[in-house]
């Protein structure tokens, strides 16, 4: 019996391995034909460049680094180790609002596009950027795990503070950054992780509710670019947009201010009608490797990271998405299976936090470049350039593949099984 399970774990990890594999390899790809078009415009300058696709090399070179060595020791010894790392990272995430707020100017921290969410390694002309909001999300899912794993007393309203003081103590320090994506994503995976610990339906959905009761003073403080971003799923309907322009309440609502409103059209709303071409003009087949006016062309912005679905759309067709899709439904498949042979707590815990957190991403930011959800800057994980991103992402894959690899301890029972009385 034993055996048997060992060869379908096996299996399982090395399906895992293969899609994600194939996940980066279209990335790549995908990167190098957004700055290398087949017939480019004669004196046209790509905003894409056309060397970038040699910086995700080495970031997929460093992410496969990071999968070998998070499978040289058991992943047990992450969880002690998480109660360390996570003040390290939140300390780290201080840092940036020190330079951000001007407490203290520090140098390697770089202000890119009015946020300070980088820590810059190296000299002028040679660096690399690090963005310790994208490893935070690993080790919260680590300390987070490591908490619950043998904890009864999440059961009771009470026993919900720490979890939610752990989460919202990030939150915080990630949002001031400005950085809205991985925000989003927190409360997905703590809300995923306490329900499979066994956490009860009704204290979570009590705390929805409040949530929802502090959105309108959180919408409120949220900056104009902010406030578009999330409009965007109302604001692409053009009678909205016109009621808006009509009434300036209205448009100080959705986007901060009439003026602000006034550049919708230039800045998020530019950006999603072209990603919404992009993807229906690729049609089914799509139109070939590096070809189209979208590879030709800047007319969509961004098209190497938040929005580099669409591009995959239009080179490749519905056919290339459905590919996509499928290598991240066999992510998410093999993770389960995963889960469920493993009868550790805290590694089932670790796997619901990744698995999560993948399938939010991967939701997320496919939605966003259809107008279905709001624009949030969430990657598309392990396709996306951005280093840290990457190979955090790829750092992950490599924990799931420790976990399945890993005999689980003996239980007397199932993990995370409480009588309906408790």
């Amino acid at each position: 019996m034993f055996r048997i399970m060992l060869g379908r774990l096996l299996m399982v990890r090395g399906l895992l391995l293969a899609a994600s594999f194939s996940l980066v390899s279209i990335g790549f790809i995908t990167i190098y034909a957004a700055g290398n078009p087949a017939e480019p415009i004669e004196g046209l300058k790509l905003t894409v460049p056309a060397a970038l696709w040699k910086k995700q090399l080495f970031f997929a070179v460093a992410g496969l680094l990071a999968i070998i060595v998070v499978n040289l020791f058991s992943y047990r010894i992450l969880g002690p180790a998480s109660y360390w790392l996570y003040p390290g990272i939140l300390l780290v995430l201080v840092t940036l609002l020190l330079d951000r707020y001007e407490v203290i100017d520090i140098p390697f921290v770089p202000m890119i596009n009015n946020t300070h969410r980088w820590i810059r390694l190296g000299t002028k002309s040679h660096y690399i950027q690090i963005q310790p909001s994208e490893l935070c999300k690993i080790v919260y899912i680590l300390a987070l795990a490591w908490y619950l794993r043998f904890r009864k007393n999440y059961r009771h309203a009470s026993g919900l503070v720490v979890p939610f003081a752990l989460t919202l103590l990030a939150m915080v320090l990630i949002l001031l950054e400005p950085n809205l994506g991985t925000v989003m994503l927190m409360m997905p995976i703590l809300f995923a992780m306490l329900y499979v610990a066994g956490a009860k339906t009704k204290h979570l959905i009590l705390i929805l509710l409040s949530a929802a009761a502090v959105a309108p003073f959180l919408w409120h403080k949220m900056l104009p670019y902010q406030r578009m971003r999330i409009s965007a799923v109302l604001l692409q309907n053009q009678w909205i947009y016109q009621k808006a322009q009509e009434h300036p309440g209205l448009a100080t609502v959705l986007a901060g201010s009439p003026q602000d409103l006034a550049k919708w059209t230039e800045k998020e709303g530019y950006q999603l009608m072209h990603s919404k071409i992009a993807i229906a003009s690729g049609g089914i087949w799509g139109y070939g490797f590096r070809k189209g006016p979208y590879l030709q062309e800047n007319t969509l912005p961004e098209r190497q990271n938040d929005f580099i679905f669409p591009i995959i759309a239009h080179q490749f067709g519905l056919v290339g998405c459905l590919v996509v899709l499928m290598l991240y439904a066999v992510i998410i498949v093999c993770g389960v299976e995963i889960a469920w042979q493993n009868t550790d707590p805290f590694a089932r815990l670790v796997t619901v936090g990744i698995l999560t957190m993948f399938s939010v991403e991967v939701v997320v930011n496919i939605s966003m470049t259809l107008g279905l959800m709001p624009i949030t800057g969430l990657t598309l994980p392990l396709v996306s350039y951005g280093g840290s991103s990457l190979v955090v992402s790829m750092m992950a894959i490599g924990l799931l593949n420790n976990i399945g690899r890993s005999r689980a301890y003996s239980v007397a029972n199932r993990p995370f099984e409480y009588s309906t009385e408790e």
